[in-house]
């Protein structure tokens, strides 16, 4: 759909955001446009921008809670559409922005898991898995910098040597909107990619040329699906029972930062959140977290 084209367009030039992001784009926006279509034909009006209204936005978004798609899902393809209502809308290609009336579905609040200081000390000790001593070194840098840093797991994968700087010991991070962010490394952090990358990233490039940081067994950048695959191995290595993926990494450096002393302002700009309404979450960890202690040690709690 050419409409459909010239918004991933506008998105990829004027909000400049990854391929990744535009796919998901795009898969969202062909599901809501196949679903109104069919429903135009149903209803035996023409198969047009301009016959786009609220109430197809609503029955699509009811189409969603019905099929079991959790209220973060639903709430997310909604942002997809409002940002399509508003373009189309702009441009002409719709009479109105049919998006706009329609509520966000109200979100559960949740508390993101994380570890505690025990379980993650146990899990950097650990014998990490891996064929080779290369692979075993590569998943302890990945894991300590997860820890030290709270980035992303895409922010993780899309690392390049040039991207430490191990003189002054910090990473340059190219974060969402592709906005860049510098970000310390502990002692821990540093000595683990010291040891992976002196001694054995060599052996995983097996002659290639590649600016990656971490790299997988054909030397090439590792993937998301990479890291996951091996801290799935990790789990069941050490019989973890939280459900533990790389973003519980981000979540408890940054509680673990708020535990002990640090301002939400310092791990906002650390995490490279663009509102301090997102970072706040983790309050809501840390209250949780003391109230646990509270009813365990408490005699009258």
């Amino acid at each position: 759909m050419e409409e459909l084209r010239q918004y991933l367009d506008f998105l990829r030039v004027q909000r400049n955001l990854s391929p990744a992001t535009l796919d998901a784009y795009e898969r969202d926006l062909t599901h809501f446009l196949d679903f109104v279509w069919e429903q135009l034909e149903l209803l035996d009006r023409p198969q047009k921008l301009q016959e786009v209204d609220k109430y197809l936005v609503r029955e699509y978004l009811a189409y969603l809670a019905r099929e079991g798609y959790a209220r973060s899902s639903v709430a997310r393809r909604l942002a997809s559409i409002r940002g399509f209502s508003r373009f189309l809308f702009s441009k002409g290609y719709a009479q109105r922005d049919f998006a706009l009336p329609v509520g966000t579905p109200k979100q559960p609040k949740t508390v993101p898991e994380i570890l505690t200081m025990d379980e993650i000390r146990g899990f950097l000790a650990a014998s990490m898995p891996g064929r080779t001593e290369a692979l075993r070194a590569r998943n302890k840098a990945i894991f300590e910098v997860l820890y030290a840093t709270g980035i992303r797991l895409s922010e993780l994968v899309g690392l390049n040597v040039d991207d430490l700087d191990t003189n002054h010991q910090y990473l340059r991070v190219l974060g969402k909107g592709r906005k860049e962010r510098i970000v310390p490394l502990g002692e821990y952090a540093l000595a683990s990619l010291h040891t992976y990358c002196q001694r054995y990233r060599g052996q995983l490039l097996r002659g290639k040329d590649s600016p990656a940081l971490f790299l997988n067994s054909a030397g090439e950048r590792i993937s998301p699906r990479g890291v996951q695959y091996v801290l799935g191995q990790c789990c069941e290595a050490l019989a973890m029972h939280k459900h533990i993926t790389p973003h519980t990494f981000r979540h408890t450096f940054a509680t673990h930062l708020l535990d002990n002393g640090a301002d939400l302002r310092s791990i906002q700009e650390l995490l490279g959140h663009s509102s301090l309404s997102t970072t706040q979450v983790y309050t809501k960890v840390t209250r949780s977290h003391l109230k646990s202690v509270y009813n365990r040690a408490h005699p009258r709690a």
